[in-house]
């Protein structure tokens, strides 16, 4: 039994993201909580809502029992890039890519 959680179009860079992805996959998911509660990183922030998300949904949806729960998968994918312009000298113009990424979470026996 899986069950998973997405969350889309978050405003993060996709290699930052996957540090902290890397750090938490394949645990037990008290763990991977615990973890990515003390690690300094804006991404971490992300990773445990949409972990938690994860968790909420195989209660609910397949009444899974939680302390048996592990992270099976979970990946960053590139997602939109915001193209932004900044002022250069002599009229020209630079552009500033602003990264999103997706994350996906499977959470499962």
């Amino acid at each position: 039994m899986e069950t998973k959680a997405s969350v889309r179009g978050v405003r993060l860079s996709v290699d930052k993201g996957r540090l902290v992805a890397d750090m938490i996959r394949g645990k037990k998911v008290d763990q991977a909580i615990n973890i990515l509660q003390f690690t300094q990183k804006k991404a971490a922030g992300i990773i445990k809502k949409a972990v938690e998300s994860a968790v909420a949904n195989a209660e609910h949806n397949d009444g899974a029992d939680i302390d048996e729960l592990k992270i099976k998968s979970i990946y960053v994918e590139q997602g939109a890039i915001l193209k932004r312009f900044s002022a250069r000298a002599k009229g020209r113009g630079a552009r500033i890519s602003k990264g999103t990424c997706h994350i996906y979470v499977t959470v499962g026996n």
